[in-house]
């Protein structure tokens, strides 16, 4: 078995065929694992692989799963991620050990190996179990032979699963490590889920007021429109989904990650009504949002702070009805649209909560509640319930002491916990729990648009020398190093009406992240243009000093 396992295996596969090469800069394992140009990426791919048998020994052979894929980034890019026994993002003490893993030269690695082993002490006779999936991109099969190759090198058992979206791969982790508990392990079980409830949820009643059933689906040339093709089948015409963008270069131009930052509809959009509901997700679906062009042809966007709200609102109705007590709250970044945050707690009457920008924050966050609803703006998030809540729910259904019309709303909520994939965002079943709440409530998207009014808000970079002098808290929103800047951005952002204005450093480049909003369009430009000009001046900017667009009267 494992016990056989000689070291010098993984540096002969190294050297023969996933070398380090020269002029590798240092790489960092983040929220979304490893990034980067895909002819970079191969001796990384080869790594996680040997990352993930150990990782999967150190649980006894539960399963971990090594996804490859770049998301929303263009189609040049790669990356490759590990995903953890609970469908979770690889825990963050390990991210260190991926980063140390991948940064050694060739002939370091298999020290490297046994310093894991030692200090993480790896059971070498114990059983490890890989899943892999990738995304579409035609660079993905021979990352994809590369993390095979490296869990081979440790004689590591492994499932390639080929084209998977990236929440795929972490329901297909989590489920068969909980023995198909969470549902069938397979994805025929994963898409099933969804479908049959989805299904109960909606009844015979297709179209219900201004709800019709007719969906445009951008597919971001990517993995969720050959995914949703198959929801199609399985859905029978219990949702009209019309799928586009389902074959050209990924992410161009088109997807969630496009319509959100250009705050247009993709290319490929076909001819339709207008206020017609339209959604688009990402390269590897795991980000959705939604849009429509109204009758006077203006573009009109629902991103994730919108879906957030929509969600949260449909599953306070149901526990009310329920009769029974449970914390829900919401789960937000700093980029979060401060309208939004008002509309939660001045009429959703829900705890909120602020977290560092990066999913995992968000997600982990959200498991202090019974039901904790996160999603970035983006369109990345989901819902998690606590198993006490699962419980409550159980056996509050099975009470004689339970009311016809309780009951009743136990079931929609089972059945909306059923629908939604608990371990990560993922845009599919996220859109099959919109298209449900939108339905249930009989809503277009001009009814959902009109719960409250964004507030124009913009997002501008600023090249920095060294963007490490940065020093952020109270989840980014306020900037502690270098000193004094975020006095002087206080300042400016007392001039602008229902200002706010905060910095950040990127997490991969020497640029800081500037984000502001105002009551109106004029002073998100100006309050963008002030904050972006004290961080150019503070921290040595690089390149074109930022410009102030116009002098406010």
């Amino acid at each position: 078995m494992s016990s056989s396992v000689d070291l010098r295996t993984v540096y002969a596969f190294a050297r023969e065929f996933h070398s380090k090469g020269p002029n590798i800069g240092k790489m960092l394992y983040g929220t979304a694992g490893f990034r980067t140009l895909h002819d970079k990426l191969e001796f990384i791919a080869f790594r996680m692989g040997i990352l993930a048998t150990l990782r999967s020994r150190t649980f006894s052979g539960q399963a971990i799963g090594v996804m490859i894929t770049a998301s929303h980034n263009p189609e040049c890019d790669n990356g490759v991620k590990i995903i953890d026994p609970k469908g979770e993002m690889l825990e963050m003490s390990w991210e260190g050990i991926a980063t140390d893993l991948v940064n050694v030269p060739d002939d370091k690695l298999e020290s490297e190996v046994a310093k894991i082993i030692a200090q993480q002490k790896v059971d070498m006779n114990a059983q490890s179990n890989v899943f892999i999936g990738m995304d579409t991109r035609y660079h993905s099969p021979a990352m994809g032979r590369a993390v095979v190759n490296g869990v081979r090198a440790l004689k590591g058992n492994l499932r390639d699963y080929g084209i998977l979206t990236t929440p795929m791969l972490h329901y297909l982790v989590f489920s068969h490590n909980v023995k198909g508990a969470y549902g069938t392990p397979t994805e025929a079980g994963y898409v099933a889920k969804l479908v049959t409830a989805f299904k109960k949820l909606r009844g015979t009643k297709l179209d219900n007021g201004n709800y019709k059933n007719f969906l445009l689906f951008d597919g971001a040339n990517g993995v969720g429109s050959l995914k949703m093709f198959e929801f199609n089948r399985q859905l029978a015409g219990t949702l009209q989904c019309q799928v586009f963008n389902a074959n050209g270069k990924i992410n161009h131009n088109c997807g969630a990650d496009y319509v959100k930052t250009s705050q247009r509809p993709p290319s490929g959009l076909p001819e339709h009504e207008p206020n017609t509901r339209c959604v688009s997700v990402d390269g590897d679906a795991d980000r959705v949002v939604y849009f429509f062009i109204d009758s006077n042809g203006i573009f009109h966007l629902l991103d994730g702070d919108r879906i957030a709200t929509l969600i949260a609102d449909y599953l306070m109705d149901l526990v009310q009805k329920c009769g029974i007590t449970l914390k829900l709250g919401i789960v937000q970044t700093a980029y979060a649209n401060g309208a939004s945050t008002d509309y939660i707690v001045d009429q959703l009457k829900v705890d909120v909560a602020c977290v560092p920008t990066g999913v995992k924050h968000l997600h982990h966050k959200a498991l202090e509640y019974d039901i904790g609803v996160y999603f970035e703006a983006n369109g990345h998030g989901t819902v998690i319930f606590s198993e006490k809540t699962k419980e409550k729910l159980s056996i509050a259904l099975n009470s004689s002491a339970t009311s016809d019309e309780q009951r009743d709303a136990l079931n929609k909520l089972l059945l909306t916990i059923d629908l939604i994939n608990e371990t990560v965002g993922d845009a599919i079943s996220d859109m099959l729990l919109v298209e449900t709440i939108l339905h249930a409530k009989g809503w277009n998207l001009s009814d959902w648009l009109a719960t409250y009014d964004d507030l124009p808000n913009l997002q501008q970079k600023v090249k920095v020398q060294d963007r490490n002098i940065f020093e952020t808290t109270d989840a980014e929103r306020i900037c502690v190093k270098p000193e004094g800047l975020q006095d002087k951005i206080n300042e400016v952002v007392k001039k602008y009406k229902r200002g706010r204005a905060f910095v950040r450093p990127s997490g991969t480049e020497d640029v800081v992240r500037v984000y502001a909003e105002a009551e109106n369009a004029d002073d998100v430009q100006l309050l963008a243009a002030e904050v972006s000009i004290l961080v150019y001046e503070m921290a040595n900017g690089v390149g074109e000093r930022p410009m102030i667009p116009h002098q406010k009267l």
